[in-house]
């Protein structure tokens, strides 16, 4: 690449490792299953304690204002029922004076805490959010509140304790010696082998003996030599780990690799990741490649279009479902005729109810059963995986995507189903596990299983050509954090800069702008803001949008902290808004964190830091900078203070990057 050695890649040694416990750093191998066990149960709990406590002090300490300002809670909302969602309800909830909602960070799938007014000292109905919209949040929930017509209520954003409880169990039965749960994997998951690749390396033991599903070998068509690889290999040994670069196709190998392995009647197979989003994709591109996948889960957190590939769903489409319908009926009738009986009549009712409820259950089951047993892959969230359905089934082969965004114990979920051969496709140079607490973090909580093996020295196989960016955009990660190794699978003709912004090459559509701004501490002195970058991002946006070249859609504004986010929000909907036929409609306003996995034709990166003190927060790990600059296909702008920057060594190798190709925008700066 031009100018090559002007970029310092970065070597595995200089990696920065997961924090240690004081005094006890997390080990890369685990000698005896008893500290792992311990360490990772005492991670888990921490996380839960630290994350209810933070809901509880939200709730008894913050004021309405502050719980509001931060959109975690809403307030002052009517109520009422609209309607059922695969057999629960669904509550509407608006503005007391039916205009429009205040900003807020509630999100499809995200889980919510419905009260009157003191959550702390009330029973709150629990509920998941469908849907929002500029004046309404719709949000389905099992059990419907009492007088929900009555006065007002409120939201706010829960704790996950499901989540903790399934993770708990999968460290007992991983450790466990009892049982046939748990996986034959768990020596060289923990690393306590001599040869861990050689061990990874044979071929797992299925159906009976020590070979691999049998039947023709899959067509390869389609895919490139990376990825042919790494299928090829992952087919034939009890662990991989495919390591997928920013727009290298790490979802598309997946599923691939996935469809091989049905072809072969090797189900059932577990396709599992750590967020629906994940899920959805995968399920998404089994169901467009001719595969039965089932997706596991509630349908209110899953993609609308994929939506019929549910449980659920599909439990509506069964057979039985008539037969069934009519023994409620029976049952129902039963009941309403309870109350004219007496005596020993009175008494055989109640049998022949028990009797009928019995038989619904037992129908209900096989007919689960039997989906369960068509599908050849079941499509699962990691914690998802740990559902009572899955309780007795055994999954010899697990497939997990997005590995390094899940945390050790999360992953561990659907690899103690009886787990013979496991895939890990991810990518350690991008995000970790997000982790509430500090102390689990600095505990090593956010160390993924999958980057705990790599820095075992397990071998993974690289997917090394991206399809995504501009071959300018491609340069510096590939340097910095991939050894060079990537390759453009898409020419600069394919990816035109866009009209709209002076690209300081527009042969180069990438473009730092410094901005001369102040950085802002919110009051809970947990986030910041810089409203001049702010600003400036709006003018970059519109200038963007004006020429047509771009919709709103095409265009996604990110940057490391949620005040920021906020800031963005606000200067949005008063520059024309940001919903169904406003101005900036289809603009996506998002931390780094929720862009990852994203793309866009163009990406605006706020970096927010200004400080004569040097310090870049968020913005020190390497992963959240090599998020941030690969998202885009046709454009990066970033804006920033560059004498903060350049205190960290991965953002003074960027600037001086951009600086020597050209690339500094001052004449936006000063425009």
């Amino acid at each position: 690449m031009g100018r090559k050695g002007t970029v310092k890649r970065m070597s595995s040694a200089s990696l920065p490792e997961a924090k240690p416990e004081p005094g006890e750093a997390m080990p890369d191998r685990w000698t005896r299953s008893q500290d792992h066990f311990t360490r990772f149960t005492d991670l888990i709990k921490q996380e839960l304690d630290d994350e209810t406590q933070l809901v509880e002090e939200r709730w008894t300490t913050w004021t309405k204002g502050r719980l509001a300002a931060s959109g975690l809670a809403l307030f002052d909302l009517t109520g009422r029922a609209r309607g059922r969602f695969f057999g629960d309800d669904v509550l509407v909830f608006e503005a007391r004076d039916g205009g429009r909602m205040p900003e807020h960070r509630f999100t499809p799938g995200d889980i919510v805490l419905i009260s009157r007014s003191k959550p702390w000292t009330e029973k709150v109905v629990e509920g998941v959010v469908l849907d929002r919209g500029p004046t309404r949040l719709r949000v389905v929930v099992k059990d419907r509140p009492k007088d929900l017509r009555k006065g007002t209520w409120r939201l706010d954003r829960g704790a996950n304790r499901v989540a903790h409880d399934r993770m708990h169990e999968a460290l007992i039965a991983f450790h466990s010696t009892e049982g046939d749960g748990g996986t034959v994997l768990r020596d060289v998951l923990l690393a306590n082998v001599l040869d861990i690749n050689q061990n990874a390396a044979l071929p797992p033991e299925i159906r009976g003996g020590p070979r691999g599903p049998s039947g023709p070998p899959p067509s390869m068509a389609g895919l490139n030599p990376s990825q042919r690889a790494a299928v090829e290999t992952a087919m034939h040994q009890r662990l991989t780990l495919i390591q997928g670069p920013p727009g290298t196709g790490k979802t598309h190998t997946a599923v691939r690799l996935l469809r091989a392995l049905a072809e072969k009647g090797a189900g059932p197979i577990l396709a599992t990741a750590e967020s629906n989003v994940a899920v959805d994709n995968l399920l998404e591109g089994l169901l467009d490649a001719g595969v039965k996948a089932l997706r596991i889960g509630r349908p209110v957190k899953v993609r609308e279009p994929l939506r019929m590939a549910t449980l659920d769903a599909v439990l509506e489409r069964h057979p039985l479902q008539e037969e069934l319908a009519m023994a409620r009926d029976d049952e129902r009738q039963m009941k309403q005729a309870l109350g004219s009986l007496k005596g020993k009549e009175k008494g055989l009712m109640h049998r022949d109810i028990n009797l009928t409820r019995k038989e619904i259950q037992e129908m209900e089951r096989r007919m689960t059963e039997s989906i369960l047993d068509e599908a050849e892959v079941i499509c699962a969230t990691t914690i998802g995986c740990g559902h009572r359905l899955l309780t007795h089934r055994k999954f010899p082969i697990v497939l997990m995507d997005e590995a390094t965004q899940a945390s050790e114990p999360s992953a561990l979920v659907p690899i103690v189903k009886g787990c013979r051969q496991l895939v890990l496709v991810g990518d350690h140079q991008q995000l970790p596990p997000t982790v509430v607490s500090r102390r689990a973090e600095d505990g090593g909580l956010n160390r993924s299983l999958f980057e705990r093996l790599i820095a075992c020295g397990l071998a993974s196989c690289m997917l090394t050509t991206q399809y995504r960016m501009h071959p300018v955009l491609r340069e510096f990660p590939s340097a910095r954090f991939y050894q060079n190794r990537l390759e453009d699978g898409c020419e600069a003709t394919e990816r035109p800069a866009p009209a709209g912004f002076l690209w300081p090459n527009w042969d180069k559509p990438m473009a730092f702008v410094p901005v001369d701004g102040v950085e802002e501490e919110d009051e809970e002195g947990k986030s910041r803001s810089n409203r001049d970058e702010a600003a400036k991002v709006l003018t970059v946006v519109t200038d963007l949008l004006a020429m047509g070249d771009l919709t709103p859609q095409d265009i996604g504004v990110v940057t490391p902290y949620n005040g920021q986010v906020r800031l963005l929000n606000d200067l949005f909907m008063q520059a024309g808004g940001r919903e169904t036929g406003e101005r900036f409609e289809g603009l996506e306003i998002k931390s780094v964190d929720g862009y990852q996995g994203r793309e866009k034709e163009v990406i605006v990166f706020s970096t927010v830091r200004a400080n004569d003190r040097g310090e870049v927060g968020f913005l020190a790990d390497h992963r959240r900078l090599n998020v941030a600059i690969t998202r885009a296909r046709r454009g990066l702008v970033v804006l920033g203070h560059p004498a903060t920057l350049r205190y960290h060594p991965d953002w003074r190798a960027y600037l001086d990057w951009a600086d020597e190709s050209g690339l500094f925008a001052w004449h936006v700066s000063h425009a």
